[in-house]
């Protein structure tokens, strides 16, 4: 049986991309700079955790020696293995953007060679007649916001005049997206989510990589909260990934989480939607115990961008990546003979940056699974090598983007 589990640590950067200066990001880096912050002291926090970061079983399949060959040093703190189980390495991205789907479409072998569209950071972001085109196919009175924010601060600030005016919440950030904000009561989850199907449309001609829908609740800016009601509208990948690939080859692809959105639902068997890590674990194993000959299992675990990387909170990260490790003995328990787990990233995400944007970063690259011999790869010069090996593992043609490295 070769079955694979690909599982995406959205942001879990590990520093040391080589074109980082260009994004303005030279010197970020998510694991280490999490891991400095836990070895002083500075991430400890009542009833959440206290110490040096502790990743024993990432540790174990070779965490912290990737780190070490992707930024030039091992993380503070941190024990090494005796032992090193995995097949461990760092990838740099060639797509142009630190984006999340151009990230994703990477992984699975289909780099991103043209340029995105983006709204410029000023005080009105979109351009007046794409927004009098939306605000009348809609039938929306007007829009709020109209910048550049985070998602969490622009809720508290325009979300009681939402619900009095009826008018959706619009901003962007440093990424190619336009997200939308409303109240699942007030404004309505299927008003909103048809709101960002018009958008998704006028949209095109601007080459926006993404529409995010961001439903809410909550009665005033102190109690508002955002759902696990989030979709993503996302524009195809430009060529073949390997999940249209497996697909064809009539394998069938576990989609858990946002990974439909993310790849426009093209290439996928299924899709499983759970909210939060905790709940993609506990759907991932359940994939896992459903998965065919031949079958992958893609997972992206959204927490750690979403709640701590973009809201720069560097304890909740670490406690994020300290109970992820631990559910991985969970993992480990249900592998068969020809399995094979990777784990991985998209971009990084450094809470420690300025701003609340993605960082450009080298990503983890960690293979296992039973009678899979424990060696270094290196740096590997593109995130598709991950989706190629993943292809050759599972017994399809070559694309033309990577190369295999298991």
């Amino acid at each position: 049986m070769a079955r694979a589990f690909l599982f995406v640590l959205d942001s879990f950067g590990v520093g040391g991309a080589p074109d980082a200066a260009a994004y303005g990001d030279e010197g970020a880096d998510t694991l280490g700079h999490i891991a400095e912050f836990c070895a002083a002291g500075a991430a400890d926090r009542a009833g959440l955790r206290s110490g040096p970061l502790s990743l024993p079983n990432m540790s174990a399949l070779g965490l912290l020696h990737i780190a070490r060959a992707a930024s030039g040093q091992f993380p503070a703190g941190m024990p090494l293995p005796d032992k090193i189980y995995g097949v461990y390495g760092a990838a740099s991205e060639t797509s142009r953007g630190k984006d999340t789907p151009s990230g994703h479409w990477e992984i699975a072998g289909t780099p991103v060679t043209f340029d995105w569209g983006y709204f410029p950071d000023k005080s009105d972001a979109f351009p007046p007649e794409l927004i009098d085109a939306l605000c009348r196919a809609a039938d929306v009175p007007g829009i709020l916001g109209n910048c550049h924010a985070s998602g969490t601060e622009i809720i508290a600030r325009f979300g009681e005049e939402h619900m009095r005016s009826g008018k959706p919440i619009c901003y962007t950030s440093s990424d190619s997206v336009f997200q939308v904000a409303a109240h699942e009561v007030y404004f309505g989850l299927d008003r909103l989510l048809n709101f960002c199907q018009i958008a998704r449309g006028l949209l095109d001609p601007y080459n926006i990589g993404r529409v995010i829908a961001r439903p809410f609740i909550g009665q005033s800016a102190a109690t508002f909260q955002r759902t696990g009601n989030r979709r993503d509208f996302s524009v195809p990948p430009p060529e073949p990934t390997l999940l249209d690939r497996l697909v064809q080859h009539g394998r069938n692809v576990h989609a858990v989480g946002k990974i439909g959105d993310i790849f426009a639902h093209q290439g996928v068997s299924r899709v499983i939607k759970a909210n939060g890590n905790d709940a993609l674990m506990d759907a991932s194993l359940a994939a896992i115990d459903e998965a065919e000959d031949g079958d992958l299992v893609f997972t992206n675990f959204v927490d750690f961008d979403m709640l701590y990387g973009h809201r720069r909170d560097v304890a909740g990260y670490a406690a994020a990546l300290e109970a992820f490790d631990e559910r991985l003995t969970e993992v480990h328990r249900k592998l068969q003979p020809g399995d094979l787990v990777i784990l991985t990233a998209d971009h990084g995400c450094d809470p420690t940056w300025r701003g609340t944007d993605h960082t450009r970063e080298r990503v983890p690259v960690i293979a296992y699974g039973p009678g899979i011999r424990s060696r270094s790869v290196g740096i590997r010069r593109t995130y598709a090598d991950i989706g190629e090996s993943v292809a050759r593992h599972l017994g399809i043609p070559a694309g033309p983007h990577g190369r295999n490295f298991l």
